[in-house]
């Protein structure tokens, strides 16, 4: 299954429940349409758009993760991609080949452990893959048993909330050269040329997200010029 990704795009098809996107036969469609264009692999929230996926596709790459129905205000403080066993159960029992979670060193719900949420994860046969900001969370996860870490997190911490609106380049050539293990370039990924410019710097596969599954977003950033 891991193979499947190497040098693909992956698409993060996602929307929230206010969102008009939310509708299952909305997700569906979006799923179905970024397929179609060649999506190498989906990542997904939620066991309801994991298992439509998953009966669309049974071979295509599935990255599953839960999170609130709203992102918190103070979601540079918290964790909530996959924050607990029971959100790491819930989506594999609804399919996901990979499951991703924070990997962050901010404290978990109930106490948890990352260790245990990585662990668990193996046992069940799935892929762990470490949602990172930094280095050194990337370098704890893999010292943890992570089969895969992302970029995702970065400038979504306090501590990297200062990160230029950009792909975070220069961590994953830093990972790239310092592990054997595959890196995924994810977050704030808008053109072509950064999804190739990833690849170039060594990334395993990319994840876009909003630059195509996120149409307000889309717009908002050419009406902005109108201010």
């Amino acid at each position: 299954m891991l193979q499947k990704l190497k040098r693909k795009i992956i698409v993060s098809v996602q929307a929230m429940p206010d969102e008009p996107l939310y509708q299952e036969v909305a997700l569906n469609a979006m799923i179905k349409s970024v397929v179609n264009g060649g999506a190498g692999g989906l990542r997904l929230a939620g066991a309801r758009d994991v298992k439509n996926a998953k009966k669309m596709y049974p071979d295509l790459p599935v990255i599953g993760i839960t999170k609130p129905d709203k992102i918190p205000e103070n979601y540079l403080d918290i964790v909530y991609i996959t924050p607990t066993l029971s959100d790491a159960k819930e989506i594999i029992d609804a399919g996901a080949d990979i499951v991703a979670f924070d990997a962050t060193m901010r404290k978990r719900p109930n106490e948890e452990q990352l260790g245990d949420i990585i662990n668990f994860i193996k046992s069940q046969s799935k892929l762990a893959m470490a949602d990172i900001a930094t280095y050194t969370e990337a370098k704890n996860a893999i010292e943890l048993g992570a089969d895969i870490v992302s970029t995702t997190l970065s400038g979504y911490t306090d501590e990297t909330k200062n990160k230029p609106s950009e792909p975070d380049f220069e961590l994953c050539k830093a990972l790239c050269r310092d592990f054997n293990i595959p890196v995924v370039v994810e977050g704030k990924i808008w053109t072509p040329s950064q999804a190739k410019d990833a690849f170039n710097f060594g990334a395993f596969c990319v994840v876009i997200g909003s630059a195509i599954t996120r149409p307000q977003l889309i717009t908002k950033r050419f009406t902005e010029i109108l201010k």
